[in-house]
């Protein structure tokens, strides 16, 4: 599966909890909160200030070296 800035937080974290750590790499430090969780990877990253295209790249690079 290919991550995508459309996916929340919460469907990455299903897929692994190990992209926990790429997220906090990325600002994003409240993994935890049921707003965050839910809400989209181009939205927490406009939020915090992050390269959404940067962090869907890492995370799929993440996943392809499963």
């Amino acid at each position: 599966m290919t991550v995508t800035k459309q996916m929340s937080i919460g469907q990455v974290l299903n897929m692994d909890r190990e992209t926990a750590r790429i997220f906090m790499e990325f600002g994003m430090h409240c993994l935890g909160c049921p707003h965050a969780t839910a809400e989209p990877i181009a939205d927490a990253c406009a939020a915090h200030g992050s390269d959404a295209d940067k962090l869907v790249e890492k995370l799929n690079e993440y996943f392809a070296q499963k």
